[in-house]
């Protein structure tokens, strides 16, 4: 499976509040960082609030965090939330137009190997994936500060 960006800049985020917890973070911030549009990564940031994984405040003080611990964040559910609508084949979807659709072999092993993909995951929690968090954290930092 591929992840596209929506789901990657969803990952961008919950790694550099982990890294940077318990401080809020701006989204105007990260979207700096990462060289990203601030208004597209503000529609995913709310996604994310949507779905319990950050807390978003708003106002001069206002920015995002985690909603909790990252060791309870699972990769996987992250990804499930996102890509939730996205199929993996347009057969998934509400496209059911495929003339072999009724006869199809492939919609079962496609099934079978995103599931997979999604429990292979479920084995990572955002703690596991961000590591030594000092070294990320200054990592990120003296990147916002060149940015600037």
């Amino acid at each position: 499976m591929q992840l596209d960006k929506f789901s990657d800049y969803a990952l961008r985020i919950l790694i550099t509040l982990a890294a940077r917890a318990p401080d809020r973070v701006a989204t105007s911030e990260i979207a700096r960082l990462f060289h990203i549009s601030e208004n597209h990564l503000s529609k995913i940031a709310t996604q994310l609030a949507r779905e319990g994984f950050v807390r978003s405040e708003r106002g001069r003080n206002g920015g995002l965090t985690l909603r909790q611990p990252a060791e309870t964040i699972s990769v996987g559910a992250v990804l499930r939330a996102i890509k939730r609508d996205a199929p993996v084949a347009e057969c998934f979807g509400g496209n059911q137009t495929c003339l072999i659709l009724p006869v199809c072999g492939l919609r079962g092993p496609l099934a079978d190997a995103q599931e997979a993909f999604f429990a292979t995951l479920d084995g990572y929690s955002l703690a596991d994936i961000v590591g030594p968090r000092k070294d990320l954290a200054a990592l990120l930092r003296s990147e916002l500060d060149a940015a600037q």
